[in-house]
């Protein structure tokens, strides 16, 4: 396992970080973690060197907190650092910052954490808490011992995230999107770079874009990534991109399982920055280019979109979307769609409220995506 300097903080953080967002479950429902094998995946990943753990007060149903404060027994939570996340689209009081954080330390069945962020920040979340007093209420936190460090998790424009940066000095990470499908998108490159000239230490959230960018991939795809000087497989290349940028981190993945975990800890042990070719670097513009051109949907299945009021299941149905289009439109795909999606979770059922639209941080167009994928998946045979 590869370390960083976490920040300003006299502490390396191991390059990979546990994301408990994407856990095993049980069946089909989300909120229902498999215990004991997210047990297993998560202590074999902090016997392997992981040392950070990221969690949040929605993930799995409001179930991830819990869990992760079980799972961290037996010494666990003294090998690790954790990093959990204020509900900030619940926060319209000062008591609620309170009442949030003290059910989240509850939950994890912890006295402190050692790093409480702003969840999803916006202008309109930003501009809401600074009115509460946030920083005040959490240096009072900090002095309480409740939390060591304060950051912040992002989803806006560039222009924003900088605001917010010189907005306190005491920042000690922000946590941001970035994969080689995004290097550009909201914070981005750009935010990265300035985060780390402040001296914050940057988390990368999504860097394998949800799993999206480890599905096995259209031919022509397979076809450009074997030019490259080793033979690797599709979340191999989307991790050491993000590795390769010495201003990053932590790259936070949401393994689901065992495997998972044991391959990106493999690649963890060899990242490095400025460790990719010229001739490597080319070919992920090659990658993204033929990407966009299928059509790829930059859902990372986050699911704040869940519920739909119409029960539709927006990111299994944008999952299969993107498989569609990343197999060459093949028929497989469609099969997978009717033996996974039943009628009263399709995309058909959508009625295009625009609730999801409200609450996807990435802003994707999904009312729209779903009409294309009940066109491509629910026409009659």
């Amino acid at each position: 396992m590869h370390y960083r300097r976490f920040g300003r903080l006299d502490w390396e953080a191991s390059v990979l970080g546990f994301g408990a967002m994407r856990l095993p479950i049980i069946g089909d429902d989300f909120g229902k973690i498999d215990e004991a094998e997210a047990t297993k995946m998560i202590r074999f990943a902090i016997d392997h060197g992981v040392n950070y753990i990221d969690t949040a007060y929605p993930y799995h149903s409001g179930n991830s907190e819990a869990f992760l404060g079980r799972a961290l027994q037996d010494g666990y939570r003294e090998k690790v650092r954790i990093a959990t996340k204020m509900p900030t689209w619940l926060v319209h009081a000062k008591e609620d910052m309170d009442k949030y954080l003290d059910e989240q330390l509850g939950r994890l069945k912890m006295d402190h954490v050692d790093f409480y962020l702003l969840h999803g920040m916006n202008a309109e979340r930003w501009q809401n808490l600074t009115k509460l007093g946030v920083f005040k209420w959490a240096e009072r936190k900090m002095d309480e011992g409740k939390f060591g460090c304060l950051g912040f998790s992002f989803h806006d424009e560039y222009s924003v995230f900088k605001n917010m940066i010189d907005a306190y000095d005491g920042w000690a990470l922000c946590q941001v999107m970035y994969n080689y499908m995004d290097a550009d998108y909201q914070a981005g490159a750009r935010g990265i770079r300035y985060a780390a000239s402040k001296g914050l230490a940057v988390v990368v959230m999504e860097p394998i874009a949800g799993g999206r960018l480890a599905l096995k991939s259209h031919k022509e795809i397979e076809a450009i990534w074997k030019g490259g000087d080793k033979k690797r497989k599709p979340a191999e290349w989307a991790l050491l991109w993000v590795w390769n940028n010495p201003d990053v981190t932590v790259a936070l993945s949401g393994m689901s399982t065992m495997n998972q975990v044991r391959e990106n800890v493999r690649t963890a042990s060899y990242a490095k920055p400025r460790s990719l070719s010229p001739k490597e670097l080319t070919l992920y513009t090659q990658v993204a280019d033929k990407y966009r051109q299928y059509g790829f949907i930059q859902c990372t299945g986050c699911r704040y979109c869940q519920p739909c009021p119409n029960g539709v299941d927006i990111p299994e149905i944008m999952s299969l979307y993107n498989e569609f289009y990343m197999k060459d439109r093949n028929d497989e795909v469609k099969a997978k769609y009717k033996a996974h999606i039943t009628p009263e979770k399709g995309a058909k059922r959508c009625t295009k409220c625009g609730k999801c639209e409200e609450l996807c941080p990435q802003h994707l167009p999904i009312k729209e995506t779903m009409n294309r994928a009940s066109f491509i998946f629910e026409q009659e045979d």
